[in-house]
């Protein structure tokens, strides 16, 4: 695809790189490369990877922003037939251990800036080879220099000792020219990613993702995107591709029609995105909820000319409608809501960009997507009636080949038919308009990210003075995403505070996974057998909200 692009377009830009430095009375610094130097690099970074040993099957972590880096690595990684991990840059050392140790990942590409949560696992994994890159590689001269000497006087600077055993350098591999790989065949079957999730049970796992899987879902986005015009877009992608949405509506979508990719790796401050929209005039805008409610409540947002976007889909969370409107009034462009989940690589419904539009709908089936309604008990399908309310499942090309080494849950999540069991509790109307009406799932969706319920629990449960704990996701009334909040019984004669359970969460734990509101109760709902009843406590602060009561933490 990429190697297609690039013969297509060979000087067109692909990707302009965005960092938060302050330039000449400027918000953000700027570097270009183009899809003949992006094809370049990702040959010589291959050709530098297999003489370090990484061969067809292996797996190479990446644990990187959206930075031309991740793009080149990400694509020399399966020009040799290897397969690509992805990990949120920000994990916790424990986080990354667990996924560099179920990957069996021997090779982790990684900015230097998080070498501090790899240094004190590399010896607990299998990993024999580590590549450092700098945020200020591939810049140009003078702005790698102004971005070099900034970063090294920040109190966030980390790196790695340069007698580190089996360390290299992402720029010093790109310079050394080392003569192509072998040719390798890949079938378009074979597994190209693994992405980790929460799954529909719960259980931290990675779906295999293959080439099919991730370029039919590039291709029925692009197609539902009727407006996009191929070597003429410029996407502005401030959702991260370690995400498998981002990975899919934005690196690979964006690579998939000659676009020009403008990277984001930190979105903050929002005015950073919206300078890169008018700057660069983005056209297409992958994102999610937090993402459109952080422009629109600008105070200033009036002042900046956004008109440039035309089409942009939202996921990883419910899109509430006042928030579209107020972003289609402001852009002049059209924002829907998209569903999907990991195993689908990830999205296997979308509203319509034009046409007709259903509030709290999450719109119709991809092309070449099927989806139904089942009795979760008889496995019957439902009819479409918007009465009837059944588990979505979904079969297309985008659904994913199973889970890594773990065949009973793939069982349990995948029929034999090829049927995808969601876990969301769906009525469907006579226009075959889905609708989500509840989760049959606890994962929390917090900040366009999966939170384990039982992961913080787990954490929480460390604290002394913690009898009980049960973490419940509370939906925002505005942000379209859930509160992670935690409700704590303490053991009698123990004390505790908010602030002292925030600290140890965040000590074990990525921000986003730390609760922002933490209950104190005397005793939590159980059922018979002693299990904690997660619902009823969801149900409960739903309608305390509802009477105006409110939380407290």
């Amino acid at each position: 695809m990429l190697e297609d692009t690039a013969r297509s377009y060979p000087h067109q830009t692909a990707t302009h790189v965005v960092l938060a430095y302050v330039w000449n009375g400027r918000i953000g610094i700027t570097g270009s490369l183009t899809y003949q130097q992006v094809s370049d690099y990702v040959d010589r970074l291959a050709g530098a990877l297999y003489d370090l040993g990484v061969r067809k099957g292996d797996r190479v972590a990446l644990v990187l922003p959206n930075m031309p880096q991740f793009v080149i690595a990400f694509f020399a990684a399966l020009k040799l037939g290897a397969l690509v991990v992805n990990n949120n840059p920000q994990y916790t050392a424990p986080e990354l251990r667990h996924q560099l140790r179920d990957s069996g990942a021997e090779t982790v590409i990684i900015l230097n800036l998080f070498w501090p949560s790899l240094e004190p696992i590399l010896g607990e994994t299998g990993v024999k080879r580590v590549i450092m890159t700098y945020a200020y590689d591939l810049l140009p001269a003078p702005m790698r220099q102004l971005v070099r000497i900034q970063q090294r006087r920040s109190p966030e600077w980390a790196d790695a000792p340069r007698d580190q055993p089996n360390l290299h350098f992402f720029t010093q591999l790109l310079r050394s020219r080392r003569p192509a790989p072998p040719p390798v065949a890949i079938s378009p079957d074979e597994t190209a990613l693994l992405q980790y999730t929460g799954g529909t049970t719960g259980t931290p796992k990675a779906a295999m993702l293959s080439h099919r899987n991730l370029i039919s879902n590039a291709v029925q986005a692009i197609t539902w995107i009727d407006v996009l015009q191929p070597g003429k877009e410029t996407f502005l992608l401030a959702i991260p591709f370690f995400h498998v949405y981002g990975m899919t509506t934005g690196l690979i979508c964006g690579i998939l029609s000659g676009s020009k990719l403008v990277l984001i790796p930190n979105p903050r401050p929002i005015t950073l995105v919206m300078e890169s929209i008018q700057r660069q005039k983005a056209t297409i805008m992958p994102g999610v909820p937090a993402l459109y409610l952080a422009i629109v409540n600008h105070p200033k947002v009036r002042s900046y000319q956004l008109g440039s976007i035309t089409g942009c889909i939202s996921g990883s969370a419910p899109l509430p409608v006042t928030l579209q409107q107020q972003f289609e009034q402001i852009t002049g462009g059209r924002l829907v809501e998209g569903f999907g989940l990991t195993e689908a690589a990830p999205v296997t419904h979308c509203t319509p960009l034009y046409g007709t539009r259903k509030a709290g709908s999450i719109g119709l089936p991809f092309p070449d997507t099927e989806a139904k309604i089942i009795d979760p008990n008889t496995g019957e399908a439902l009819p479409f009636d918007g009465q009837s309310r059944g588990e979505l499942v979904v079969r297309g090309p985008q659904v994913m080949q199973g889970y890594w080494n773990n065949r009973n849950e793939t069982e349990l999540t995948l029929g034999a038919d090829g049927w995808l069991h969601t876990g969301d509790v769906c009525t469907v109307d006579e226009d075959g308009f889905f609708f989500v009406v509840d989760r049959m799932k606890d994962i929390i969706k917090a900040s366009g990210f999966q939170v384990l319920p039982r992961e913080v629990e787990d954490v929480l449960y460390e604290h002394p003075a913690v009898l009980q704990c049960c973490v419940v996701g509370i939906p925002h009334p505005t942000r379209g995403d859930d509160t992670v909040t935690a409700y704590i019984v303490l053991r009698p004669g123990a004390s505790a505070t908010a602030e002292e359970l925030r600290e140890l969460c965040a000590s074990k734990l990525i921000k986003y996974k730390v609760p922002r509101t933490f209950i104190f109760r005397s005793a939590l709902p159980q059922s018979s057998v002693g299990k904690i009843l997660r619902r009823q406590l969801l149900e409960e602060a739903l309608r305390e909200r509802s009477s105006g009561q409110g939380m407290v933490s």
